[in-house]
Order: structure tokens, then C-alpha cells, then sequence
């Protein structure tokens, strides 16, 4: 019972993905997610270099001891190179587990406890009309969860928000653009704090109380503004204000926290459950962002759920279209076994990369679910991958209105 080979697959079907396939002596495939948006190549390589050569001959089934041994054994810990190439390591490691056992991955974290995971969208406009299109796509679609960001009067294109859409329009959003030197945004956080509210009200009288509505700060606030923002949308019940302010530095949610009831998601951009551990022992926060495939796998992100629930905190992981669907998969695994999951972020990915990777989850009347397949339940085709070069993409640059750099 051994690892016989380990490869790392770099493919770019729209976006840029990393992948750790491994496979045992006995012939079973485990596929791991290592995207890093806009690194993907260092991840790359720490695998090929630094990875891979520890794995060959290691059995497959001791996966605690093998997290422990990537983690503590090169000294330099944590960070989201680090911790990716961790993940896709204990990810397809689980997979492989679950096709040994004949059974869906949920099933050997504990089985399901729910009938399947409540899933957000993203609704955007640059205007109050073509964000009402938007949204109206969204339920047409069978979200019963919306996250809705807009465009701000007299700024250009600003974080979230997609080309307008039409009736029956597919939301299509890539920030990670395909050119020598990122682009560059400019923003003003005064006109988006004033322009936000009207937004929330002229949203809830159109589409009533019911509707679950989330929003997205993207770390470009103070906390003296997040807190002054909190309090202006808490008549609108938001589900979440997420990254409200750069969390890491945590003790900034004390001012956010102490002044308004508005629930709070912070920790896409966090590695591990040390970037939590204030946050979570003063219940700063309401919902966990970390994705699986940046948070050093199931292993690690299923300890710091269990870390949350102490402290009633639920999770709400990380799904943009850079998270592949290997990554996306592993998370629907895990929050459907959570007794304390929260919600799932869900962007559909391209026609091509789900070409790409094949898939077994599905989403019905506003729930993924993530299949019953053994495993995983995603399947790499590698020709197809190959017609997919990869081309460097970059995140844009974002600049307040006198030049200086600002959080994007």
C-alpha cells in the first residue's frame, strides 16, 4: 500500500488551474487542488521540487501523519504556497481513501447532516437596473441566496461587478486578466459607503424580506468605516458584510463588532487556524472563509470548523471560479457532513473547465450537493487539458483617486 507516482498538472480552460494527481500502487487516482490565482506557478513548483519526492513509497492511507510531516517537517510553515501544496496533497489523499472504502467522500467524514448545501450566487450591475437583471438571473436559476455588489457613480470598473448581464444571461466575472502587467482600478471609499445603503433599500423593496442577500467589502475599509457601514445595512438583514476590513489584523473586529449586529465573514485570504484564533475566541466573526484548497486541506479546515462550533461560529467557504472543481468538490464533502456549516459561495465555472474536470456534484432548488460517486466524484481528462496552455493572468491593481495603492 504505497504511492507510486505523483504528477502535477497545470491546465488553463478559461482559467488557471493546479492539480496534484496521485496514484497507488493498486492503480487508484487521488486528485488535489493547488490553485493559487495569479501564483499558480509557484505552487507549481514547490510541488514538483520540494513535494512530490517525500511522497513516493509514502501509505496512502496515513493521512494525518502525512499533513503533519508536509507541515512541521520543512520548518517553514503556513503561508498559501505552503498550505496549497499541503492541500492538494491531503485532499487527493482523501479522495483515494474513499475510492478504496467504495463510498462518497462525506460518507468517511461522518455522512450527511443535511440534504445538501445552501449555495449564494453573485448578482452585480452597474447600474440599479441591469442589477435587478442580474438578480432576477439568479433566481431564475433557482438561487435562494444572492450576493449583490454594484457599481459606485463615478468610478470605472470596480472589484465584483461583471459585465451587465441580459434576461437569461449567464453571470460571467474574471478578475485574473490575461496580459503582461495587471490591470489597475481606481476607488473612493466615501462614494461607495454613501451609494451601498441606497443600493440594500431599493433591493428589498423590489425583491422583499425573504431573500437572502450577502455583500462584499473586500477589505478596502477601516474599521471605523466597516463599523459605520454595518450599522447603515443592518435594516436591510444582510446574511453576512464580508471582509469589511484587512482581518489580519484581528483585533480591528473589536471596533467593527462593538458597533453594529450586522453578521461578519472574514478569511479568504487566511492559510490557518492561527489567522482565526482571535477572531474566533472573542467571536469576532459569524462565518469562516477559508477555502479548502488554501487552508491546507480537509484535515486542517475540518479541525478549525470544529474549533469554530465552540464558539456558534458556521462556516462559509470560499467558492470563486478559481478554486477549481477539484477544491470546489472537496468542500461540498466536508459542509455537508459539518453540523456547523453556514452557506456555500457557488460560481459556476466555464463550459470548458468543467470539460476539463468532470464532476458528480449538482445544484437543485438552491443546494449543491456533491454526489455519490466514490470519492471526490471528479474525473481529469488529460488530453483535453493538454489543448488548455497556461498564460499568466494577474489580479488588478487597486489605486484610491490620488494614486495611491489600496487593498483590492
Amino acid at each position: 500500500m504505497a504511492i507510486r507516482s505523483a504528477e502535477v498538472l497545470v491546465t488553463s480552460p478559461g482559467r488557471n488551474f493546479v492539480t496534484l494527481r496521485l496514484t497507488t500502487d493498486s492503480g487508484v487516482v487521488g486528485l488535489g487542488d493547488a490553485t493559487v490565482n495569479g501564483r499558480e506557478l509557484a505552487v507549481a513548483a514547490y510541488l514538483r521540487e520540494h513535494v512530490v519526492p517525500l511522497l513516493i513509497g509514502r501509505d496512502e492511507r496515513r493521512i494525518e501523519d502525512t499533513w503533519q510531516y508536509l507541515y512541521r517537517g520543512a520548518y517553514w510553515r503556513r503561508g498559501p504556497i505552503t498550505m496549497a501544496a499541503i492541500a492538494a496533497v491531503d485532499v487527493a489523499l482523501w479522495d483515494i481513501l474513499a475510492k478504496e472504502a467504495g463510498l462518497p467522500l462525506y460518507r468517511l467524514l461522518g455522512g450527511a447532516s443535511r440534504t445538501g448545501c445552501l449555495a449564494y450566487g453573485h448578482a452585480s450591475g452597474s447600474s440599479m437596473d441591469t442589477l435587478f437583471t442580474s438578480i432576477r438571473n439568479h433566481l431564475d436559476e433557482g438561487f435562494k441566496a444572492i450576493r449583490v455588489q454594484t457599481g459606485v457613480p463615478g468610478l470605472g470598473q470596480i472589484y465584483g461587478v461583471a459585465t451587465d448581464q441580459r434576461p437569461g444571461q449567464r453571470y460571467d466575472y474574471e478578475p485574473a486578466l490575461r496580459a503582461p502587467l495587471p490591470a489597475e482600478e481606481a476607488w473612493d471609499t466615501r462614494a461607495y459607503l454613501r451609494h451601498v445603503p441606497e443600493v440594500f433599500a431599493a433591493v428589498r423593496r423590489e425583491f422583499g424580506p425573504e431573500l437572502v442577500l450577502l455583500h462584499d467589502g473586500h477589505h478596502r475599509m477601516t474599521p471605523n468605516q466597516a463599523a459605520a457601514l454595518g450599522k447603515t445595512l443592518e435594516p436591510y438583514d444582510l446574511f453576512w458584510l464580508e471582509d469589511c476590513t484587512p482581518a489580519e489584523n484581528q483585533e480591528a473586529l473589536r471596533r467593527v463588532r462593538s458597533q453594529t449586529t450586522v453578521p461578519l465573514a472574514i478569511g479568504e485570504v487566511f492559510n490557518s487556524v492561527y489567522d482565526y484564533q482571535t477572531l474566533i475566541t472573542e467571536q469576532l466573526i459569524d462565518y469562516v472563509r477559508s477555502a479548502v484548497t488554501h487552508t491546507g486541506g480537509i484535515t486542517a479546515l475540518r479541525k478549525l470548523m470544529d474549533f469554530a462550533a465552540v464558539y456558534s461560529i458556521k462556516s462559509g467557504f470560499h467558492g470563486p471560479t478559481d478554486i477549481s472543481p477539484v477544491g470546489q468538490a472537496a468542500q461540498l464533502h466536508l459542509g455537508l457532513a459539518l453540523h456547523n456549516f453556514g452557506i456555500q459561495e457557488y460560481m459556476k465555472h466555464s463550459a470548458d473547465t468543467l470539460r476539463v474536470f468532470r464532476t458528480s456534484y449538482g445544484f437543485s432548488d438552491g443546494l449543491l450537493h456533491p454526489g455519490d460517486q466514490p470519492g471526490l466524484g471528479v474525473e481529469y481528462d488529460d488530453e483535453l487539458a493538454k489543448s488548455f496552455d497556461y498564460a499568466p493572468a494577474y489580479l488588478p491593481v487597486n489605486r484610491l483617486l490620488d494614486g495611491t495603492v489600496h487593498d483590492w
